[in-house]
């Protein structure tokens, strides 16, 4: 590989090689070697050697006492020559010339040169003398004895030595290659024997062993001592002759195949590189936010300290070096640009074309760059298989630097233009090659919005994430404010003043002790990540977090990650607005607008097609998203940790504030301690009582969140990539995972981008979908709310309601029981209180959110987890909610309700009530319309009449839903009445009916509703009868758990079991879930409660097997599927019908220790690729996520289609939700993509694929019983699984629980019985 040099050029002429890599005659440090060697005693080497002690090899140096300072060049000169060759670049000889590297930016602006010649060393060379371009020999020297120090080391006269990793690698390869020979001679040799064989002793075995590898070479050597200590005994190796010959015959086959793969297939686990990717992740963060902050000396040093050593070298990817080349751009140093790739080229890495860029960028800066070395950086660029205009489709740029690029491009080509990217290709799945199939005109909804209110409301949503922080009124201020509150209210606010001025000042100081002096720029430490944001920014957040913070204590792990993502968070948004990337988004949503408004024509793009063509259409100036480095676990617990440091420290309050007294000491607001949790120590921060007392009496009517916090007022960003989409400014994965896991988004780059169109497009549409407040079951519900609440209705009491905590003498005289049974009571008590806390934060964070947009239309973006389920961004206000949260929710657009929609208002309102769970919908819809005069009292008197609403399964929906139905009734006329009102059409226990469809299983698919009937099938009631009657028959034999649970076996009792043991529930867990409903019940024997539970959950187990046969054979297959894959070493991958790749991001601990002043945090990291998989979490995980992924694939396919046909459609996982108007397309839409789902030969993929993915993990060292997992992994792999004679389309008539046969409506629908997530 060529390497970029530069060189410096005189107006004449160029200059002469042996100059070209000279340094200025005014080098500091061969100056300061200068001085000291004339006016010191001290020997220079030495001198020089403890400057440079850090990145130069050290060798046995007592000899060079004796050399007098006439050879001082001379051994100087040896000793270049010989740390280049061993690739320390920092010292270059071509005479003697030393480089410093500290202070950077004040020598670039001592040598920087304007006219630079831009050349390949080898290539420049030849351009000035031909002749010279042979390869020299190499001149070789003898060691003198004696004269260690001043031994001339063998080195090539050629600008370049000959690298030692190359050598190195080269040698690691024939070793490899002789290992791998040896095992295999030694496995062909010992298999063929048909029964047994004598193993050889060690001296025969010596010949073997010593072409084995080191690692290898000590545990053969003691095998083979115990070999010949054991007197020549015999070893017997049961080996089956053949199938061992074929299983090396195949693995031969393999590596063969293996040797020829993409290296990049494994990504995450074994490779060499990824043993560095957190400290990379670590390097890569603090040379962008050293970036951020124009703190170049202190990047530039970080990178030269790690590459300088070269162990630490490997810690360093391209990715550090072209961020680095980027920011000397800037500067126009084009002369540090090609010393960075010069250190690529010794690091063993290849330029990218993000490298190339940055050189580029630096020669649109320069004023009179050269025409030749323009020239010489873009044939080189060529010759690296990179081209001019992949420049500018895959690379991302910011500020001016497109320009600066095309600038310096158009120097040589002057009619260069850079070409518009192409169009995407169409997904290719055979499930949506009908929604993007190109026939006839395609006209897609719109919102009822006019184009300029959606332009202003996009600009409102803008402000509102540059300010990153909205502060909002708590819906607990429409309490009268009393005296006392007053008075508290100001004793906070002088407190906050003074705790803000110390924290300041304490912040000042702390950013002083880390900022250091400059000759240790080199370390990294926290100082750049305090600079990101304003001092006060940081003080702010602090405080805010003191609020926050329960009365009991929160850890301090959890407060310490709060804290460092909003700072994160703030900085990704400032490091935007510095990149100017607004007004080009400004421009760009503006435009994206035109799609969506009613008064407008375009109509005939998805939301994704018309944003990415808005982007190739508008391609001048920044890109729309920039590729930011997500912070490490580590690093935003550590930061976190200090700024929790500084609160516990600085935030101190006077003892007697609240009772005067002439005691004036200040103590601490904030104190740190130990809780043992799970036998666990763990560090706990807890507010002094005196704060809390003060915060509840002050009763402030404020809230503040960050943007990201509160729903949109403008339609989302629509998703066009993995990395761009939902809110403007604040960033927001794709595809949400644990803080610090990769995996997931290395495989979401890795694929081709079609193949993420119908995932990406489906989010987008329900995104789109507008929603606004239900104000009068709002008002309903905070009345309450401020009135102590209703456990009954889910409305959490204030914490005045939290019972008493019991009071406890220990001097006491109690009994041991006594004391024993109130320690109980107190950590009840305790429990209890904490409960009520968070339920009435959280109440009071989603009614004070919903009261402050009650005028508003709202968005709510989504994402997804990493199986594919959908989730909205917002955490605390949104549709997946509680009863309480949905009742609040309406769509924002109306439709009217047509001829059956007032139907399907009754029927969903029974749906709510839970009341006529196993009835047909004509027995639904009559007993509504027989309950008509209590639906009514309720929406007329909710509070104050006879409260039929209040007994309902989900309450506070149903009171929603009659109120809607009584404006309704009492129109003119119902069809033409508009609606509002989001209609549910639940699953009917969503995971069995997939695997009956997966295995085509005719019971499983009856008792799922799968089948037609003339009623609803509730499976588990079923469930409840089978167990009934295997205790009917063990009661008859006398086994007395089964007399003693005569009566007790109910549908309530197995519910939760049947639900959850499609998601991989053991028996262990089922029992617990079966304990705790037992409990519930009153009179059901307590000492019996062990053995009835464990009885009653193998009863269900035995029922599941007898009506869903082919389930639990999937499900076996998937469990040892995956329990293999994570032995073999590798994570379980799967991509979903629609294209989505997924990876179980489970893995062993690793733990991490971080030090901090309040203690010393051990981060338990399960998510790490580099560690080998977590066989139990991977086995058991797979069933469920496999099965979660269908589900959420069938739900992404009916939002596309709904969305082709105009249609509303939001979903809550398997809940559906639309107008009642379109409740049957919605219904038809459904079944017909679970439909073509179940059509597709899902389980025969899978296997494929796994079989693609890992026929590769062959055992490393072969070893009989590793080859035999091996070949058993490929057979359980490649396993044909019996299926049963269901015809999936035949039972399109009936998908969900409700049965085909309806009212007087003539059409099929999906159907609930019960509102939620059942």
């Amino acid at each position: 590989m060529s390497v970029l040099k530069l060189c410096t050029a005189r107006s004449a002429g160029v200059l002469p090689l042996t100059k070209l890599s000279l340094l200025s005659p005014g080098c500091p440090r061969c100056l300061q070697l200068r001085r000291r060697s004339a006016g010191s005693s001290e020997h220079p080497w030495d001198f020089f050697r403890r400057n440079y002690s850090s990145f130069i090899v050290k060798k046995d140096d007592g000899n060079n006492q004796n050399c007098g300072r006439a050879h001082l060049l001379e051994v100087l000169e040896a000793r270049m020559h010989q740390l280049q060759a061993d690739n320390v670049t920092e010292v270059k000889c071509t005479e003697v010339q030393f480089m410093d590297e500290i202070n950077v930016t004040h020598l670039e602006s001592h040598t920087k040169s304007k006219n630079l010649t831009f050349l390949p060393a080898r290539e420049f060379k030849k351009s000035i003398n031909p002749s010279t371009a042979a390869p020299r020999k190499e001149r070789t020297t003898e060691k003198q004895p004696g004269k260690k120090g001043c031994v001339q080391t063998a080195y090539p006269k050629s600008t370049f030595a000959p690298k030692k990793w190359i050598e190195k690698l080269d040698q690691e390869k024939r070793n490899k290659t002789k290992r791998q020979l040896s095992i295999m001679k030694k496995m062909k040799e010992t298999f063929p024997f048909p029964k047994t064989k004598e193993m050889p002793n060690a001296k025969s075995m010596e010949p073997d062993r010593k072409s084995a590898s080191k690692g290898n070479s000590a545990k053969n050597s003691a095998a083979q001592r115990g070999n010949s200590n054991a007197s020549g005994t015999r070893r017997v190796v049961d080996v089956n002759a053949e199938s061992m010959k074929a299983i090396l015959a195949e693995v031969e086959k393999l590596e063969q195949q293996l040797n020829n793969r993409d290296p990049s297939a494994k990504q995450f686990e074994g490779d060499e590189g990824n043993k560095y990717v957190d400290t990379q992740q670590n390097i890569l963060t603090y040379i962008e936010a050293c970036a951020f902050n124009n703190d170049l000396d202190r990047a530039h040093q970080c990178v030269m300290s790690n590459h300088r050593i070269l162990t630490r070298r490997k810690q360093l990817n391209i990715k550090i070096y072209s961020t680095l080349m980027h920011l000397w751009a800037k500067k126009g140093s084009l002369d540090q640009i090609g010393k960075l790739f010069n250190l690529v080229e010794e690091a063993g890495l290849k330029p990218n074309l993000d490298c190339y860029v940055a050189a580029l960028e630096c020669m649109g800066r320069l004023e009179n760059c050269s025409v030749h070395v323009i020239r010489r950086c873009i044939q080189q660029l060529e010759e690296n298989g990179f081209q001019i205009q992949n420049i500018f489709k895959t690379c991302i740029f910011h500020k001016d630097e497109r320009e600066m690029v095309t600038k310096a491009i158009r120097v040589v080509n002057p009619n260069f233009q850079p070409l518009s990217e192409p169009e995407a290709a169409i997904c290719q799945s055979p499930l949506v090659s009908r929604f993007y199939a190109e026939v006839g005109p395609v006209e897609y909804p719109k919102l009822d919005l006019c184009l300029s209110e959606l332009r202003e409301r996009f600009d409102r949503q803008l402000k509102k994430e540059q300010a990153d922080t909205v502060t909002i009124d708590s819906v607990e201020a429409t309490k009268p404010v009393t005296e006392k509150m007053k008075k508290m209210r100001k004793r906070l606010a002088d407190l906050r003043t003074k705790w803000q001025k110390s924290l300041l000042r304490a912040f000042h100081e702390y950013k002083f002790q880390l900022a250091g002096n400059g000759n240790c720029l080199w370390r990294m430490n926290l100082y750049p990540y305090l600079c990101l944001l304003d001092d006060k920014e940081y003080v702010d957040i602090m405080l805010q977090c003191i609020v926050s913070i329960h009365p009991n204590g929160e850890a301090l792990v959890t407060i310490a990650k709060e804290l460092g993502n909003r700072i994160y968070n703030k900085y990704s948004i400032r490091k935007k607005i510095k990149n100017e990337m607004v007004d080009k988004t400004r421009d760009i949503y503006h435009a994206y607008a035109e799609l969506l408004a009613k008064d407008t024509e375009l109509n005939n793009f998805l939301p994704r097609e018309y944003m990415t063509h808005l982007e190739r259409k508008m391609n001048a100036g920044p890109s729309l998203f920039s590729e930011d480095s997500s912070w490490s676990d580590v690093l935003t617990v550590q930061l976190g940790t200090h700024l929790v440091d500084l609160m516990v420290r600085e935030i101190k309050i006077p003892i007697n504030i609240q009772h005067q007294t002439r005691e004036k000491s200040l103590i601490p607001v904030l104190y740190h301690m130990y809780s043992f949790r799970s036998n666990k120590q763990i560090g706990f921060i807890k507010p002094h009582p005196i704060l809390m007392q003060i915060l509840s009496e002050a009763a402030e009517t404020t809230l503040s969140f960050d943007s990201c916090v509160m729903p949109m007022v403008c339609p989302p960003i629509p998703w066009t990539s993995p990395k761009f989409g939902a809110y403007v400014l604040t960033p927001t994965k794709l595809m949400r995972c644990v803080e610090g896991a990769v995996q997931h988004q290395l495989l979401l780059e890795k694929c081709s981008r079609c193949d993420l169109h119908a995932v990406l497009d489906s989010l987008s549409q329900l995104g789109n979908c507008a929603w606004k407040v239900n104000k009068p079951i709002l008002d309903l519900i905070i009345s309450i709310f401020n009135d102590k609440g209703s456990e009954k209705l889910e409305i959490p009491p204030p914490h005045s309601e939290a019972p008493a905590m019991p009071k406890y003498d220990p001097k006491s005289d109690m009994s041991p029981a006594t004391k024993s049974s109130l320690k109980r009571k107190i950590a009840w008590v305790r429990k209890r209180s904490a409960e009520m806390h968070s339920l009435r934060m959280d109440a009071l964070y989603k009614l004070s959110i919903a009261n402050h947009i009650r005028h508003e239309i709202f968005w709510f973006p989504h994402n997804m987890d990493f199986r594919g389920r959908t989730y909205p961004c917002p955490p605390y206000f949104n549709h997946l909610g509680s009863d309480v949260t949905r009742a609040v929710l309406l769509f924002a657009e109306g439709k009217p309700l047509g001829e059956h929609g007032l139907n399907w208002l009754k029927i969903h309102l029974v749906n709510l009530t839970g009341f006529k769970k196993s009835c047909s919908l004509k027995e639904r819809l009559s007993y509504a319309n027989a309950v008509m005069d209590d639906i009514l009292d309720s929406a007329d008197n909710p509070l104050t009449g006879r409260m039929w609403w209040m007994n309902a399964d989900e309450p506070w929906q149903t009171l929603a839903c009659c109120t809607e139905i009584a404006h309704a009734a009492r129109s003119p006329d119902p069809t033409n009445y508009f609606s509002y009102f989001p209609v549910h059409q639940d699953g009917s226990c969503n995971g069995l009916q997939h695997y009956a469809a997966l295995g085509r299983d005719v019971i499983g698919a009856t008792s799922v509703n799968l089948m037609p009937c003339e009623v609803p099938q509730d499976v588990y009631k079923g469930v409840a009868q089978q167990v009934e009657q295997f205790r009917k028959q063990d009661a008859e034999k006398d086994v007395k758990v089964a007399q003693i649970l005569e009566g007790f076996i109910s549908r309530k009792v197995v519910k939760q079991t049947v639900m959850t043991v499609v998601y991989g529930v053991t028996r262990f867990g089922g029992r617990l879930q079966v304990e705790k409903r037992l409990k519930e019940i009153e009179d059901f024997p307590k000492d019996y409660v062990w053995e009835a539970s464990y009885y009653v959950v193998q009863q269900v187990f035995n029922s599941l097997k007898e009506m869903f046969t082919s389930t639990r054979e999937i499900q076996d297959w998937l469990t040892e599927s995956a329990r293999l894959i994570a032995r073999s070493g590798s994570s379980v991958e799967w991509v979903t019908p629609l294209g989505l790749p997924i990876v179980q991001p489970y893995h062993r601990t690793r733990t991490t220790l971080l030090r901090s002043n309040l203690q010393n945090l051990k981060l338990q990291i399960s998510h790490d690729a580099t560690q080998r998989p977590d066989t139990v979490k991977q086995k058991n995980a797979f069933p469920p996520n496999f099965i979660h992924s269908l589900d959420s694939t069938h739900m992404m396919l009916t939002a596309l289609y709904c969305y082709r046909a105009g249609i509303t459609f939001v979903s809550v996982h398997d809940c559906y939700w639309t107008h009642a108007l379109t409740v049957d397309i919605m219904n038809k839409i459904c079944r017909e993509q679970f439909v073509a789902l179940h059509d597709q030969p899902i389980l025969q993929d899978l296997s494929r694929f796994l079989i693609n993915k890992y026929r590769y993990n062959i055992p490393v060292d072969k070893k009989p019983k590793r080859l035999q997992e091996y070949k058993k992994m490929m057979d359980v792999l490649s396993k044909v699984l019996t299926k049963g004679d269901l015809a999936v389309r035949s039972s399109v008539c009936c998908l969900q629980r409700p049965s085909h046969h309806t009212c007087s409506m003539s059409y099929v629908c999906r159907g609930t019985v019960e509102a939620g997530n059942d």
